[in-house]
């Protein structure tokens, strides 16, 4: 019963702080960002982004294909596209 209720309560904690993590999308149309800043912004949270799935998939030990797959769909949910 413990192992159970750990369980959901970490499900519930991960999806909380994914949560958290508003899409570049979603955070430039709230700093209300156009043109060039807004090129900027996209750019470089992507780029962020992509860094951060890169490092989730050598965690999780995935390789070839599968980490592709997993990078490519982690940055499209991350920026929002």
């Amino acid at each position: 019963m413990r192992i159970a209720t750990a369980l959901i309560v970490s499900l519930f904690m991960s999806t909380a702080a994914f949560a958290a993590d508003a899409t570049c999308d979603a955070t430039a149309k709230d700093k209300k960002l156009h043109g060039a800043a807004l090129n900027s912004f996209m750019t470089k949270c992507e780029k962020d982004a992509k860094a951060k799935c890169t490092a989730e998939a050598t965690a999780k030990k995935l390789h070839g294909a599968a980490a592709t797959s997993f990078t490519k769909k982690c940055v499209k949910d991350a920026s929002g596209a």
